[in-house]
């Protein structure tokens, strides 16, 4: 599998810098086997049935962007520059691994002030990262970066506009619980409260699990040959609870459907010995076409970036040639791409577990 494999001509128009309004109002391409049909999200009960299991990300995006100014006192007196910081993940003990622009002004020692109440000092620098380490902790930190911070955007978007207040509402999950993501699980962004309550209404289960995402998602892949790329590790956990209602949703014969990659690669990483079970830790499963799915029957998703390791697990999901004409029915229909775009519904119809022949979209 080379790179050029997974590339398509996308036109920048259909890339979406604000979400719909209301959320469940985006689109949804519904791809069941050799079938495509263009609806709604508002439409998703229509295409589940009872007995089948959604499997929501509950983590949190964290305002992880800041910019401040870095000090520093020489020779010639004291001087100061902007410098821009995106959170990345935690170390042990308080400290964040965090991009830093431009890193190469910065030296070790040096301190960036945020705000009149955040700061920070370089502690060390390593493969392009720098590690801080604030003058806050615990509750006062994070009181402090929801002051100062905003939303990491992805880069598509922060390239045309900034973050701004609207961000911290849409850039976040209706269920979101666990802080710690540095990028939203996007396809969760289409959910309101009462789309869920019309899917519980109609017998179909939820279960939880938290990953979180980091900003290594939207790292480009470089190599032309496409197995020996290397994925960003994200923590995540599968619950004794969670692992115990997905093998219940399958024993019963219903269908596991992940919303979103980053839970349909955490339930993957804890289920490789072929059965799902709980599991906690970093993974950094790498998911292309040739791949052993254990534990899930469909998978709703938004649309990803060309040549990007997302577009290779749903190339994996569906089979390479039926995701490449999706995505071609996609750009010509005028669906919306990326993270506040529009949705799918990716039905592979391997094991004959498709929806009912004629949703029931009322």
């Amino acid at each position: 599998m080379k790179l050029g494999d997974f590339d398509f001509d996308l036109p920048e128009d259909r890339i979406a810098t604000r979400p719909a309004v209301p959320r469940s109002a985006a689109r949804l391409l519904v791809a069941d086997g050799d079938r495509i049909v263009d609806a709604v999200v508002r439409d998703l009960p229509g295409w589940l049935r009872p007995g089948d299991r959604l499997v929501l990300n509950d983590t949190r995006v964290i305002p992880a962007r800041l910019s401040g100014r870095r000090h520093r006192d020489g020779a010639g007196g004291a001087t100061s520059a902007r410098i821009g910081v995106t959170l990345l993940e935690p170390r042990p003990g308080g400290d964040w691994a965090a991009l830093l622009k431009p890193l190469r002004k910065m030296r070790t020692g040096e301190t960036i002030t945020f705000s009149p109440s955040l700061s920070a000092r370089l502690i060390a620098v390593a493969e392009g990262q720098g590690v801080l380490r604030f003058n806050l902790s615990g509750t006062d930190f994070d009181a402090a970066l929801a002051q100062a911070g905003t939303m990491p955007l992805p880069p598509y978007i922060a390239a045309q506009r900034p973050a701004d207040e609207r961000d911290r509402e849409d850039y976040q999950t209706v269920w979101a619980r666990h802080p710690g993501a540095v990028a939203a699980p996007t396809a969760s962004l289409h959910f309101d409260r009462p789309l869920l309550e019309r899917l519980r209404d109609m017998g179909v289960a939820i279960t939880y699990v938290t990953l979180h995402v980091g900003a290594g998602t939207f790292l480009p892949v470089k190599v032309e040959d496409v197995t020996t790329h290397r994925m960003h590790a994200e923590w995540g956990r599968v619950s004794e609870t969670a692992a115990a209602e997905i093998a219940a949703t399958r024993a019963a014969g219903g269908r596991v459907i992940p919303v979103g990659t980053t839970a349909l690669r955490l339930i993957e990483s804890a289920a490789r010995d072929g059965a799902i079970r709980p599991w906690e830790g970093k993974t950094d499963i790498f998911i292309y076409p040739g791949f052993d799915f254990r534990v899930s029957d469909a998978l709703m998703t938004n649309f990803h970036l060309p040549k990007s390791t997302l577009l290779m697990l749903v190339a994996a999901f569906m089979g390479h040639d039926r995701i490449m004409s999706v995505y071609d029915h996609a750009v010509r229909s005028g669906y919306r791409f990326f993270s506040y775009g529009d949705a799918s519904l990716l039905i592979p119809g391997r094991d004959g577990k498709g929806p009912k022949p004629t949703p029931d979209l009322s």
